[in-house]
């Protein structure tokens, strides 16, 4: 199975995109996830995503991604967290926060989504190959 990221942006007006593909894809929900990390700064962002499992016979499964643009303090979640998390919670699932290295960590962002897929398939949170 291929399992791979689909980056809409980072987390602006994208979000929307992303909720809207939840409430347009509830037959094909996996899991949502909300992954946190820090900026060399010292800032905590969080990156929003969702996979869906496969159409028909193919093997590919998207994981929909909103890259860290989004402010993260677990006290007092941004809007567009909530907005996020109704629209998974809609489905009767709930996001799975993960706790990850910040993406400026490698060198390219090809190499950041591999190690988030080695993390989720190792959690079982994505199918194995």
């Amino acid at each position: 199975m291929i399992q791979q990221f689909i980056e809409l942006g980072q987390g602006y007006g994208d979000v929307y995109e992303l909720i809207a593909l939840v409430d347009t894809n509830k037959h094909r929900f996996h899991q949502a996830f909300i992954f946190t990390a820090t900026t060399d700064e010292g800032s905590d962002v969080a990156s929003l995503a969702v996979a869906f499992k496969p159409t028909g016979d193919s093997k590919f499964m998207p994981i929909y991604i909103c890259r860290e643009g989004i402010p993260y303090n677990e006290e007092k979640l941004a809007q567009r967290i909530t907005l996020f998390t109704e629209a998974v919670n809609a489905v009767n699932r709930k996001p799975v926060t993960v706790e990850l290295k910040h993406s400026s960590a490698f060198e390219e962002p090809a190499l950041f989504y591999q190690h988030i897929i080695g993390i989720l398939r190792m959690n079982n949170y994505l199918p194995q190959l």
